[in-house]
């Protein structure tokens, strides 16, 4: 391997190594899922994955799987040398997916996202197919064989996450901007209207807009900032009649499904080399709180999502909101 710095660039015939590397016969389907013509890969792990198991792998952050473009990406030494070192994704599959329990469905390249999520993670995050003699802590003394080097590498980046987790550390993978637009025919709480605030919650973060007092039909055109962590679950809404003298009262709530967003967004990478266009989409279905179909979208080089809910739990009330994803090397 060079002992070149990393931060320098292998000129052109290092990305040759790497498109050739690409056209062998095994490189042209996605590892995960089979899909054909793969143009992403995880520079780590030393495998090629489509544009869907790509959004996948980025979910599982770079401790575990570093995803480049590459045609649109710069590549490092190592991580060129790396992606020669593995070989490709036979070399790859023989280990994380030696051992594939009976009955335990490999993906096709038509699978859901949930299906994908559930196999890329346990294949690689949880390391469930891997050889038992490669799931023990301690790392083999010797590099000469593929298996070993590879899972060194795997090893020390488990070891790392699960520090940083004793250490009470959390980490975020971008940054969600959300615009808290009007509300529509809110319930009334007081006498005859209701002084509504919206509050937000992402994890362990709450954050909420102003009061605005004695309208049914507020417009708040308010932005607010949350950190996704790495183990993101639904943005939770919920709106109250703000009381001086007494509890506030509900008057609705819902649950923001934040995947279709940040997959699309972390699939495109660097939403700027785009044009507009429709990256994603959440569907309205009977057990979310959407009107209508959401949309993911870039936008002028950033990737928003325009979100109309009917509140939950109450007798009347629509809220309408934009998201933003920011990633946090921006």
């Amino acid at each position: 391997m060079s002992d070149r710095p990393s931060e320098l660039r292998r000129p052109a015939s290092g990305k040759r190594r790497l498109k050739d590397l690409l056209l062998q016969k095994d490189n042209r389907s996605c590892a995960d899922c089979g899909a054909p013509d793969p143009k992403w890969a995880s520079a780590n792990i030393g495998v090629f994955i489509c544009l869907k198991c790509c959004g996948v792998h980025r979910s599982l952050g770079t401790h575990i799987s570093k995803v480049l473009s590459v045609t649109l990406d710069e590549w490092s030494n190592d991580e060129i040398d790396s992606m020669i070192e593995v070989g490709g994704n036979s070399s790859a599959n023989s280990i994380y997916e030696a051992f594939i329990p009976e009955g335990f469905k490999k993906p096709g390249p038509d699978a859901s996202h949930e299906e994908r999520s559930i196999f890329i993670r346990s294949k690689y995050e949880l390391q469930k197919f891997l050889k038992p003699s490669l799931r023990i802590t301690s790392i083999p003394s010797t590099k000469s064989s593929l298996q070993s080097s590879f899972s060194k590498k795997i090893m020390d980046s488990f070891r790392s996450t699960n520090s940083q987790n004793l250490e009470g550390m959390v980490e975020f993978m971008g940054l969600l901007k959300v615009k808290v637009v009007k509300g529509v025919n809110l319930a009334v709480r007081d006498m005859l209207s209701s002084d509504p605030y919206v509050v937000l919650t992402l994890g362990q973060q709450t954050v909420q807009t102003t009061v605005v007092k004695s309208n049914l039909n507020p417009v708040w055109n308010e932005e607010l900032m949350l950190s996704v962590p790495q183990q993101f679950g639904p943005l939770k809404l919920r709106v109250f009649d703000h009381d001086t003298f007494s509890a506030d009262d509900i008057m609705g709530e819902a649950e923001i499904d934040l995947q279709p967003l940040i997959t699309s967004a972390m699939a495109f990478g660097d939403a700027e080399m785009f044009g507009n266009m429709q990256i994603g989409k959440w569907l309205k279905s009977h057990d979310n709180a959407l009107k209508e179909d959401s949309t993911v979208n870039i936008v002028d080089g950033k990737v928003k999502q325009e979100v109309s809910l009917k509140l939950q739990n109450v007798e009347s009330g629509e809220m309408e909101l934009e998201l933003e994803w920011m990633p946090l090397d921006q």
